[in-house]
């Protein structure tokens, strides 16, 4: 309980100041450009990175020392983000320069997810993941809850370059909670273990890259040949090209279409621009909330098979394609937010599920691979969608976009849950 709490703890920091950064960046972008271009290029600068890192950091987790391959990322991207606040401050700041903050970022996050999702079975019993997920899942969404709050308070008050300084405070705290995690080296297969034995110093740049790519073969020999972890990581990324990839074109919708209408309900009057922005991404955060901790609450009772979970998360993703067609039908800005908050329970819905197969059916030496597997094909899904659905906002009306992206994912939740009706095999 100590590791899992150090752990989770010390990502809510790290996840806190990033989404504060990340929101303020986006924001500024999309208030000062309000093209789908400019999105598209913020997209494929802050999210390609990773998908291209994530094949070499699947391999890297289960070759090196996760904890630190979790820390490090923090550290360099606490650096580049200093770097780029006192570019604000001089007025050097331009969409150059911001790319380049967005592709390093999105690097260190090809390194670091991978490693988190797998040291997280290190620290946690088997059957007791479905629980961390999920409460993992509801950190993520509380801080998304928190961060575009206080990033909407923070760009009314104070200047970018001054906002981007707090993912730097929270990243050292985050680094620090880490470090303070103990877990005794586990054995490896004597495969692995021959090639960790040489030290990382006395290679050669080729037989590490020949190494990676045999890993990453492997990886996707190994999952593919599995159905649950074939429909899983296939799912997830039809539900980041045919959904996610309209989803990150909500900034635009939301200046838009509901520019200059205001919608007080009662306990808080949305006027400004960063109000809207702010409470869009408030409800899909309230909604992953929502979901998280009922998949905490009741997932770990109810589903306690993998084939229980894969149907969840076909229904999950179902869920997601009917909210974002609910996205673009909404008649007014109160619907609007509604269909929001209903698109973070169903994301939560599978995510949550999805987590827990690729921990659980992957064999321990293969799971950073598996992982590292799913975070490429997921991040490079998303950009691919943005380029078919981008330029289709500055022609057509944007809200046609997401009936066409929520109607496309619903083949993607048939096809999960064809495969729940397989039984499982050791993947070849």
């Amino acid at each position: 309980m100590r590791r899992v709490a150090l752990l989770l703890a010390g990502q809510a920091f790290s996840l806190l100041g990033s989404s504060i950064v990340q929101y303020a960046i986006w924001w500024w972008i999309a208030l000062e450009w309000k093209t789908g271009w400019a999105m598209l290029l913020a997209t494929l600068f802050g999210v390609m990175p990773q998908g291209v890192v994530s094949i070499f950091g699947g391999s890297m987790a289960d070759r090196y020392n996760r904890k630190t391959l979790i820390m490090l990322p923090d550290l360099i991207i606490a650096a580049v983000t200093i770097a780029l606040s006192v570019s604000f401050a001089v007025g050097w700041a331009n969409l150059t320069v911001i790319f380049v903050v967005l592709f390093i970022r999105s690097s260190g996050g090809g390194v670091q997810m991978p490693a988190v999702q797998s040291f997280i079975p290190d620290v946690t019993p088997s059957d007791k993941l479905l629980r961390v997920n999920s409460v993992y899942g509801v950190i993520n969404s509380a801080n998304m809850i928190v961060a575009p709050a206080i990033a909407a308070v923070l760009v009314n008050l104070i200047p970018l370059w001054a906002i981007l300084l707090v993912d730097v405070t929270t990243a050292v705290i985050g680094v620090g909670f880490v470090a303070l995690i103990r877990v005794p080296e586990k054995a490896r297969k004597q495969a692995v273990s021959d090639r960790s034995k040489e030290s990382v110093g006395s290679r050669t740049f080729a037989v590490s890259i020949r190494g990676t790519l045999v890993d990453l073969r492997d990886g996707f020999v190994y999952a593919m040949g599995h159905p649950y972890l074939r429909g899983v990581i296939l799912g997830d990324a039809l539900v980041c090209f045919m959904a996610v990839a309209p989803m990150n074109l909500t900034l635009l919708l939301m200046t838009r279409e509901y520019e200059g209408i205001d919608l007080n309900l009662g306990f808080v009057n949305l006027t400004t621009a960063s109000d809207k922005l702010a409470a869009n991404e408030l409800g899909l955060s309230f909604g992953m909330l929502l979901g998280g901790a009922l998949m905490s609450v009741f997932g770990a009772k109810l589903l306690r098979s993998s084939r229980a979970q894969m149907r969840m998360a076909a229904f999950g993703i179902a869920m997601v394609g009917v909210t974002v067609v609910g996205l673009g039908v909404a008649p007014n800005l109160l619907a609007y937010l509604v269909a929001d908050l209903l698109t973070g329970v169903a994301a939560a819905a599978c995510v949550g599920p999805m987590r827990t197969i690729m921990q659980s059916e992957s064999d321990e030496l293969m799971t950073g691979r598996v992982f590292g597997l799913d975070t490429t094909f997921a991040t490079f899904a998303m950009p691919l969608g943005m380029l078919v659905f981008a330029p289709l906002a500055d022609v057509i009306p944007i809200s046609w976009v997401f009936i066409a992206g929520g109607l496309l994912t619903l083949p993607a939740a048939w096809y999960v849950g064809m495969l729940s009706r397989r039984e499982t095999r050791p993947a070849a």
